[in-house]
């Protein structure tokens, strides 16, 4: 009997005999978001052992090979920078937290004071998750935090704030597509606009909101321009 051959002509007999085999080591667990099943899932981080196996039979070590990460729900096996990516709950949070921190800034800057710019600071917070919030929060927050840093409204802000927002900002960014980058700082150019033109305080809290999320500075620039542009 002739040995069996594949496309490329070569014997693919001892494939059958021959081969490789992982076994798979649990080395810790949690919840991620799975790009095979497209949302949150639990998962299993897993290093492995190849060995060579004769007939289907392991004989001889091969080395190790991964950690990989391996769904619960799908059985699919990522690397593990997969685990960089938050869940749907945490970028949920990620997000929240962002537009709250955004609003209090550009307020600080300048709007405070103003009713219309605390009604549109507080609907876009809400918008993002904290649902309960009200103009009155918002402007408690101001106010505390202007006494925190002994600065009057419309003042150019410390590095205190601008810490704050890289801080919300930086790890949300390589999450966001180019559109929701941009809808964050429209946001914030938003409510610094809600009283009036902008001040310098203000275009310079969402000159550093623009570079936190990675907008260029022309495009930074254009967006602001585009706030003011009624719709």
């Amino acid at each position: 009997m002739l040995p069996e051959r594949g496309r490329d002509g070569r014997v693919t007999g001892l494939a059958r005999i021959l081969g490789t085999r992982t076994a798979w080591t649990p080395a810790g667990d949690g919840e991620f978001f799975c790009p095979g099943c497209g949302g949150d899932r639990n998962y299993q981080r897993l290093t492995g052992q190849r060995r060579f196996t004769l007939l289907g039979m392991p004989v001889v070590p091969r080395g190790e090979t991964g950690p990989v990460v391996e769904c619960a729900a799908c059985r699919r096996h990522f690397g593990t920078d997969v685990l960089d990516h938050p869940t749907t709950i945490r970028f949920s949070a990620m997000l929240r937290d962002a537009v709250h921190t955004v609003a209090l800034a550009v307020l600080s800057a300048g709007g405070a004071c103003a009713r219309t710019s605390l009604e549109t600071a507080a609907g876009a917070v809400r918008a993002a998750g904290f649902t309960d919030c009200t103009e009155e929060q918002l402007a408690a927050l101001v106010a505390a935090l202007a006494s925190d840093t002994s600065q009057n409204y419309g003042e150019p802000y410390g590095p205190g704030l601008a810490i704050e927002l890289h801080e919300a900002l930086d790890p949300l960014a390589p999450h966001l597509a180019a559109v929701g980058r941009e809808s964050i700082l429209l946001q914030g150019a938003r409510i610094a606009l809600a009283d009036g033109p902008y001040t310098p305080a203000e275009r310079e809290v969402l000159t550093t909101v623009g570079a936190a999320l990675t907008i260029r500075a022309e495009d930074v620039t254009r967006l602001l321009v585009a706030a003011r542009t009624p719709s």
